[in-house]
């Protein structure tokens, strides 16, 4: 591979329509162009006054090509931004000569479109220091103004439908903050919503809707953002906070930064939908990009992952023959003039998924994605959100400490790496001290991967703060030893890593962190392979652990027959003891479709035939770190109780 190949990661944008909606995606060239051949419709300055201001107030009226004062017309409430008044959208955005070309085209229905001045203040120009509070709080103010004065005129003077059915409210950045909370705030006077690219005046979600289904009323929410725009985490939280309630809106994502190239494509876009019946199945599907990937180096936009669970790539890479994603599945990119490679995935299941870019054959960490050490090497990562993974969501709680750690092992004579989570608030409180779980990872991964892949510190965070578990110190031993590889995997390193866990790693992470001693304040946990090393070590040594968690694991059979036949026999042999001393013997599965559970199946009925209990949970994903966090979440709960 030459050294002159760049790669960089952005998305390709799909050419889908939204079918169901009739709409465009995207703006057609040409479509904020005057054109002289159709009708057009008419602006004109009114008047009205203002008992919330205590003075008259201006705002510009659009009225459609053919308007007729004997026919009724749905509004649109159309707001500027923080540098604008009732002119700005006049004079920058052309609404007149985009909605004129709609109409043309058969695509709009007909309307009323109102462009007040947000700003309810005596001396509301756009001038001085736009920034000063008093001119901030006037954009609040502008709330009572719209509701008590601006349409109550408007509903006087024009033939107007004066449901809310008929009315809607959008606007740019601080417009559009001001649509989400006027909108959301008075679901009773508004069924359509559009905020463009909102500024930072917009409330948090909680504010916004403390009763999030009282959103269901709404005939659209429309939630847009440049791409590129420094202000799009405060769409990205209502949408994310609409999508964890399960309410439907569009998320429209689209090239662009914070200006009125973006803003008019939004009302290109938001205008066609308005006042007709709009299929809601389908708004997963109306974006134009996705949100940048949470695994993203900084700054790094893409990949992208679009709501319905495909991610799309673009490769720059100018003289390679041959571009694929390996993502499981290789897909194919192709190529365009400028040396980009772009192609989109099919949906991916909501997980955590390695995968690679393949340069002519050669499989290469993507530089615009976090690494992660698995599959035995160093590959990319991404984590395709689903709902339900909110238990290991960054939020305002205390938090613990993940600290990274090297001992010396007389069981392997080098030094080994271990991560080690302390619970919040254990260096404030120096004279407590904690029980202590210790986890293994899997197969081809190592000591980093609870700690980064399984998210174990934001896990126990939440916990905690929950009340759900009690604080503990997790120590994250690397579980690789002795011969590497499947085929040399065995009771030797069974064996080995048993020594180690007893005679290296737990006299290490007593002596240094402030853990209790004792067998009821200690527990053993492992993914896969992991699994094998937990039931090997805590089967064989049940008077160290209070609690033994196997996930997505079972002996793997025939390779492993011999050891599993010798653990059901010492176990038949000394199930009272075990019994005693394991309160919680906790096994999951990720569902049929684990590639261990056949293997874990025959291991339940063997501990069935001999009495052993045991708690059993399978939780659909597959032999994945979603079926490993959750399984991690739901142990942590029982331990030490």
């Amino acid at each position: 591979m030459k050294n002159s190949i760049l790669l960089m990661v952005t998305f390709l944008v799909s050419g889908m329509f939204v079918s169901a909606q009739n709409t465009d995606r995207q703006a057609p060239q040409g479509f904020d162009i005057e054109n002289p051949t159709i009708p057009h419709g008419k602006i004109d300055t009114i008047q009205y006054v203002s008992k919330t201001v205590g003075t008259t107030r201006k705002a510009l009226v659009y009225t459609p090509p053919g308007f007729k004062k004997g026919e009724k017309y749905p509004v649109l409430y159309l707001l500027h931004g923080i540098g604008g008044d009732e002119k700005e959208w006049f004079n920058q955005g052309k609404p007149n000569v985009i909605l004129d070309n709609l109409y043309a085209q058969g695509k709009l229905q007909p309307m009323i479109v109102v462009l007040p001045n947000g700003r309810a203040m005596k001396d509301d120009r756009a001038t001085g220091n736009i920034m000063a509070p008093d001119k901030v709080e006037a954009f609040a103010t502008f709330e009572k103004d719209l509701l008590n004065d601006l349409i109550p005129f408007v509903e006087k003077k024009y033939p107007v439908k004066k449901d809310r059915e008929n009315r809607a409210l959008a606007g740019l950045s601080m417009g559009g903050g001001q649509t989400q909370n006027f909108a959301f705030g008075n679901i009773d006077k508004f069924a359509w919503l559009g905020a463009f690219s909102s500024a930072p005046n917009t409330m948090e979600p909680t504010q916004l809707l403390p009763n999030p289904q009282e959103a269901l009323k709404m005939k659209l929410i429309f939630i847009s953002c440049g791409d590129a725009d420094g202000l799009m985490p405060f769409s990205k939280r209502t949408s994310d906070y609409l999508k964890k309630n399960k309410i439907p809106h569009i998320f429209y994502i689209e090239p662009g930064g914070h200006d009125f190239k973006v803003w008019k494509n939004d009302l290109y876009i938001f205008s066609q939908l308005l006042f007709k019946p709009v299929d809601k199945t389908q708004f997963d599907n109306f974006t134009v990009l996705g949100t940048p990937a949470a695994t993203n180096i900084r700054n790094a936009q893409y990949p992208q992952i679009l709501p319905d669970g495909r991610v799309m790539f673009k490769v720059k890479a100018p003289e390679a023959q041959k571009v694929q994603i390996d993502l499981g599945k290789k897909y194919d990119l192709k190529k365009d003039t400028e040396g980009f490679w772009t192609g989109t995935t099919e949906p991916q299941s909501g997980s955590f998924h390695y995968y690679s870019l393949l340069i002519d054959g050669v499989a290469v960490a993507d530089p615009s994605s976090q690494t992660f050490y698995g599959m035995g090497r160093y590959a990319s990562g991404i984590d395709i959100p689903f709902d339900g993974d909110d238990f290991y969501a960054l939020k305002d709680v205390p938090h613990g400490d993940i600290r990274i750690k090297n001992f010396y092992s007389k069981v392997t004579n080098s030094w080994r790496r271990v991560f080690i989570y302390t619970p919040p608030g254990y260096d404030q409180n120096s004279s407590e001290s904690y029980p202590a779980l210790y986890i293994l990872h899997g197969g081809g991964e190592d000591e980093s991967g609870w700690a980064n892949q399984g998210k174990t510190n934001l896990i126990l965070d939440n916990l905690i703060a929950e009340g759900k578990a009690k604080k503990m110190v997790i120590v994250m031993p690397d579980a690789n030893i002795g011969q590497g590889r499947i085929r040399n995997f065995g009771e030797r390193n069974l064996q080995m890593f048993e020594r180690e866990l007893k005679e290296s790693i737990i006299p290490f992470a007593e002596s240094n962190y402030r853990i209790k001693k004792g067998e009821e304040n200690r527990a053993l946990a492992g993914l896969s392979m992991g699994g094998i090393y937990t039931l090997y070590a805590g089967i064989q040594n049940s008077d160290m652990f209070s609690g033994l968690g196997v996930f997505s694991s079972g002996y793997m059979l025939p390779m492993l027959q011999d050891v599993a036949d010798k653990q059901y026999k010492f176990l038949n042999e000394n199930k009272s003891a075990f019994s005693s001393n394991v309160k919680n013997f906790w096994i999951s599965m990720g569902g049929k479709e684990d590639i261990a559970y056949e293997n874990g199946q025959k291991m339940l009925k063997e501990l069935d035939k001999i009495g052993i209990k045991y708690s059993y949970r399978d939780y659909p994903g597959g032999h994945s770190w979603p079926v490993w966090r959750d399984s991690l979440h739901q142990f942590a709960q029982e331990l030490f109780k």
